[in-house]
């Protein structure tokens, strides 16, 4: 058992490390890099604000593929084919000369992302803790901290290839290719995570079944099936949260750079705030890691989505310090704390059997929320600035928040049963648990 424990540890390393390098190479660059871009190409902002949305629709869009191949082909070969799809969106961009290249290639990122980030690991998370929050809250923060780096990595990458985009592109293939490999061979097989999977939630039903019912935490003690889980308003509360945090922190990352030049912003301290706005996320992610298994993750769910919108109402008329302060703890917080409450309250809400595809289905609404962005660069072209898209995401968000707020565990009538205090257990009621 220590030796699996330790294994757990550092596949859960591995996978950190892969969401490190994506996110600082993806979302967290590409804002940075299209100025030149766009400059050296002559396009258009809502034509290259395009690539943003295609990056996070097929992040989205793409759900259900990876829980797919899970499925059938095993996580260790989904994350090497997802590998593959990252170098080939890679090089897109590096060869680009147009938009189709271009926007093909900031799609194929986004299937690459999920391919080889959330929905691969997540699932191998669930499988192999028993306390679930501290691990996902590292591998989370791990990914904040490559949205730290990823402003100032493309910043040095530009000046080494000096101001050409190409180069920065190309090593980013390279550096996918063998982190991508790397994760693969420390993924265990199918057959020890099997293994792992049985002694994980033989553990969490002994623990949940003892659970007293005014629990801090809640947690379910019996695996929902898909479509029970459909039937609750519980999940489309969380659905909608994730929805939230994408559109208001994607639109923010995106749209910021471009924001602050036309607020008279100097461009280090716009990427300084950038930078600030991920350290945030680190702290809200590492912090709701130690918190969630104390916290019921619901109330750190509301209180992020207020967060973020505050953050956005500040980031439309950031040209103070004092502004940019509050949209990097409000924009930050919110979108670093609700990705960890969502992974959590699913697994807390309906149980490990069933969260790949929940999950999955949670992600794909990545699809839409990534009009964000593109829907921010047609209203900048006709109504002069980014603001107003702030203000009315802001106000989206504020309503999900309220939703957040009032939400209350999901109960089955027979979880009723089984956590339903007794004087003594009798063979009716061990059979009836059963």
């Amino acid at each position: 058992m220590p030796n699996a424990q330790w294994r757990s540890w550092i596949i859960l390393g591995a996978l950190s490390l892969l969401l490190f390098l994506i996110t600082a190479s993806t979302f967290s660059s590409l804002g940075v890099v299209l100025p030149a871009m766009i400059k050296e190409l002559k396009w258009n902002f809502a034509s290259a604000f395009l690539g943003f949305t295609l990056l996070g629709a097929f992040c989205g869009g793409s759900s259900w593929l990876p829980a797919m191949l899970i499925r059938r082909i095993g996580v260790r070969a989904t994350i090497l084919i997802g590998s593959a799809v990252m170098v080939a969106g890679f090089g897109c961009l590096t060869l680009a000369h147009g938009l189709p290249v271009y926007l093909a290639g900031t799609a194929l990122l986004g299937v690459g992302y999920q391919m080889m980030a959330l929905i691969p690991a997540t699932h191998l998370l669930s499988m192999l803790f028993k306390k679930r929050a501290l691990p996902f809250g590292i591998y989370f923060t791990t990914g904040s901290l490559g949205g730290v780096v990823g402003p100032w990595m493309a910043l040095v990458g530009l000046d080494l290839a000096h101001g050409g985009w190409r180069p920065y592109w190309a090593w980013q293939a390279v550096a996918s290719a063998v982190v991508g490999v790397l994760s693969a061979a420390l993924v265990g097989g199918e057959a020890w995570l099997k293994r792992a999977a049985v002694e994980t939630d033989k553990a969490v039903a002994e623990e949940a079944a003892t659970q007293p019912a005014n629990a801090r935490v809640y947690r379910t003690t019996v695996d929902w099936t898909v479509a029970e889980a459909l039937r609750t308003p519980q999940f489309y509360v969380i659905l909608s949260a994730y929805f939230a945090h994408l559109l208001g922190g994607v639109t923010a990352v995106s749209l910021a750079p471009s924001h602050f030049s036309e607020l008279g912003v100097a461009s280090t301290v716009a990427v300084a705030a950038l930078s600030l706005e991920s350290l945030m996320q680190v702290a809200a992610r590492m912090s709701g890691g130690l918190l969630a298994d104390r916290i019921d993750p619901r109330w750190l769910l509301a209180g992020a989505q207020g967060m973020m919108a505050v953050g956005l109402v500040a980031l439309a008329g950031a040209t103070t310090w004092p502004l940019m302060m509050v949209f990097a703890l409000g924009v930050g917080v919110g979108f670093g704390m609700t990705v960890l409450a969502v992974s959590i309250l699913l697994l807390n809400y309906y149980g490990r059997k069933n969260n790949l595809e929940l999950f999955s289905m949670v992600c794909m609404v990545g699809a839409v929320s990534a009009l964000g962005p593109v829907i921010g660069g047609f209203m900048r072209d006709r109504l002069g600035g980014f603001a107003p898209t702030f203000q009315v995401f802001a106000a989206v968000i504020g309503v999900i928040f309220v939703a957040a707020l009032f939400m209350r565990p999901p109960r089955k009538s027979i979880e009723e049963d089984v956590i339903a205090p007794a004087p003594a257990p009798s063979p009716i009621l061990l059979r009836d648990a059963a």
